[in-house]
């Protein structure tokens, strides 16, 4: 879930029923006995599960296939009816609903019904968002929907330095979507959403981190995270990402003078026993690093989310990663165990 925060935390613990807690019980329980026997095990259901509301975005950021316009798979919007039948599903197990993968969510016109419906079944979620969207009437809908999480893309506190990452983008448009729903939250004397600047450090812009947490105060969101970036061909960094700040990079330069990647390739992943990815169109991946879902482990538009979770594709996966992980290449650059999230 990110950072700890006492309000936020309490959120989502009021959400939690015992069916809840015993899945994530038998989850924890069949992680762990997988990762130490190395052969896969899995006896619950998802914690949480990341919905994709659409492949389309607004902006053209550097690192991100949406952006770059570089899907191979086909691109579209989450259909309401394909999402409530998906949720209707899982939801007695379900804790934790991200609704963001690629793209933009508030571009899909259904989406904040969608976050309705998943407020009605008592499950926590967050989404993350460019703001560009969040004019006055749509922040109301937002506080109204019953959203828990909103975590703002800020990446940079002057037009000059947010618009190099975030090619397309218009700060000013950001930081007024903000205020506006925060705005609406103490007017709706709302509790949620649990609004987050998201700072994504990167070399252009690491010199604003104290200046973000000082816009952050100025606008009244919640916290500040800052988040490493994720550079493909990080030994060139062709678009001069990688900050000079090693804490909030990714990758540190080696004895040869060449950039190495400082994460976990160790053989085992968490989220492959408790958090998949579901795209607009229903392809099931093992995680949000699969942006282009290569590693398709079923659809839900052939067989039931029951039946893919412990079929034999899925198991295959998480066995490949128990046994070799470091071969497999959405886990070559994965961030685990480098993420920095400070307020």
């Amino acid at each position: 879930m990110g950072q700890w925060n006492w309000n936020d935390s309490v959120n989502f613990l009021s959400k939690l029923t015992v069916r809840r807690v015993w899945n994530m019980t038998k989850v924890y329980s069949s992680y762990y006995i997988s990762k130490w026997t190395k052969r896969p095990v899995q006896w619950g259901m998802p914690v949480s599960i990341s919905f994709e509301p659409t492949t389309s975005c607004n902006l053209r950021c550097p690192e991100c296939p949406s952006g770059l316009r570089a899907f191979t798979r086909p691109t579209g919007m989450l259909r309401r009816d394909f999402f409530r039948e998906t949720i209707d599903q899982l939801y007695k197990d379900l804790s934790y609903l991200v609704f963001y993968f690629q793209g933009e969510p508030f571009l899909n016109p259904d989406f904040l019904e969608m976050v309705k419906y998943a407020a009605s079944r008592k499950i926590y979620s967050a989404t993350s968002t460019n703001a560009h969207y969040l004019k006055d009437a749509v922040a109301k809908r937002t506080v109204e929907s019953g959203l828990d999480r909103l975590i703002i893309s800020i990446d940079g506190t002057t037009q000059e330095t947010y618009q190099q990452y975030r090619v397309g983008g218009n700060l000013a448009k950001v930081i007024e979507g903000a205020k506006n729903v925060v705005k609406w939250k103490r007017e709706l004397k709302s509790q949620t959403p649990f609004i987050i600047f998201q700072f994504l450090v990167v070399r252009h812009n690491e010199h604003q981190i104290e200046d973000v947490k000082a816009l952050a105060k100025e606008v009244g969101v919640d916290d500040v995270w800052f988040k490493t970036a994720q550079v493909y061909d990080y030994e060139n960094d062709p678009n001069a990402l990688i900050p000079s700040n090693e804490k909030y990079s990714r990758y540190k330069k080696g004895a040869d003078g060449k950039m190495k990647f400082k994460g976990n390739n160790a053989s085992h992943c968490w989220r492959l026993w408790h958090d998949p990815v579901i795209t607009w169109d229903g392809a099931v991946v093992p995680c949000c690093f699969d942006k282009d879902a290569q590693h398709k482990l079923g659809s839900l538009q052939e067989q039931t989310f029951a039946e893919l979770w412990k079929a034999g594709t899925y198991n295959k996966f998480r066995k490949d990663v128990l046994h070799s992980r470091q071969n497999i290449d959405i886990c070559a650059n994965c961030s685990e165990g480098v993420k920095v999230w400070e307020s």
